[in-house]
């Protein structure tokens, strides 16, 4: 069975944009703050859209030229970029603030509600077009399908940072549900009894 390439490069796209927040947990770190890993995401956009775009050109033998009737690609295309970065910008965000929590609810409710924004802004604009009913139930069994994957995906909790010195060596050694005033009874350099 051979697959269409508009839907093989689709498949791309979800397998990029599927491992996307994944990848980014990995640069969760209590020592910065999610904007350090934000500017490598930038650096990233423009080394792949600008070279990849530039090699793609001259491969399908596209003019450089920007201007006149061919400026529109360049408006367009920095419209769907800038959308494209305050997406990611929004999702960095999503993912160190509250998302640290619940990572896993994060990619559902990002690339689920997409699909259905990019639904419903084709309904606006082919009011022309008569909508399947089957449209409305789709973007109703999409919430649903957030729902169960965001609740049921496996997830970790981010690494706390290690503690420096005698104060991680007190942490490792004093039971958490024992009070502070017995742990100072006990003298320097006593265990608690357990």
């Amino acid at each position: 069975m051979k697959i269409p390439a508009p839907v093989a490069f689709a498949l791309g796209t979800a397998l990029c944009w599927g491992l996307y927040g994944p990848v980014l947990a990995n640069a969760r770190s209590p020592q910065y703050s999610p904007f350090k890993p934000y500017v490598g995401i930038g650096l990233a956009y423009v080394v792949w859209a600008c070279l990849g775009g530039l090699t793609a050109m001259r491969t399908f033998g596209d003019s450089f030229s920007f201007s006149g009737d061919q400026s529109k690609a360049l408006i367009w295309g920095f419209a769907a970029g800038s959308l494209g970065a305050l997406g990611a910008l929004s999702l960095t965000t999503a993912m160190f603030k509250g998302g640290v929590a619940m990572p896993q609810v994060v990619m559902p409710v990002v690339f689920g509600g997409a699909v259905s924004l990019t639904a419903i802004v084709s309904v606006i604009r082919h009011r022309d077009v008569q909508t399947s009913p089957w449209l409305w139930v789709g973007i109703v069994g999409i919430v649903i399908c957030i729902v169960l994957v965001a609740y049921h995906t496996p997830h970790g909790h981010p690494k706390k940072p290690a503690a420096t010195g005698e104060a991680s060596h007190a942490a490792q050694t004093t039971p958490a549900a024992q009070p502070a005033e017995a742990s100072a009874a006990d003298g320097p350099g006593e265990s608690p009894a357990p």
